[in-house]
């Protein structure tokens, strides 16, 4: 379910280079912080499928919806003259670069969890194959 957003996202920038028109300056804010917008709607759902958190209903209104304010508080910003858009940048940034960091803490965890379950798991078959090859020795009490 993760891979739809990603599948969305390199098919619209497919669909970018195909195009190959540059955007203008004033569009190009907006494109810029409606991606950081997806990126982070994106890496959230990565976070939150790690977790088990991950629905798919809220994924989805997430980003569009991420996307969607995103780029009407930065046209809102450029109509009062007011840069709202590298505050979006900044904003999202930052929730970006915080996602990854869980991301790659759980990631991390879960590598070293495993590497140590296969380490005690290969004591244990070791020490139940010495024990099995040891003789039994049995004590008689008189």
């Amino acid at each position: 379910m993760i891979l739809i957003p990603l599948f969305c996202l390199l098919l619209g920038v497919l669909v970018g280079v195909l195009i190959g028109k540059p955007l203008t300056g004033e569009i190009g804010v907006y494109v810029a912080v409606a991606c950081l917008a997806g990126l982070d709607t994106i890496c959230g759902g990565i976070r939150a499928n790690l977790e088990g958190k991950f629905d798919g209903p809220i994924m989805v209104t997430g980003f569009l919806s991420n996307i969607l304010i995103a780029s009407a508080l930065s046209w809102l910003g450029t109509k009062i003259g007011v840069e709202v858009f590298l505050v979006c940048a900044f904003i999202f940034g930052m929730r970006i670069f915080t996602n990854l960091s869980v991301i790659r803490r759980i990631l991390l965890t879960k590598w070293t969890d495993r590497k140590a379950r296969e380490a005690q798991e290969r004591l244990d078959t070791e020490r139940a194959q010495e024990a099995a090859a040891a003789p039994s020795e049995t004590v008689f009490s008189k």
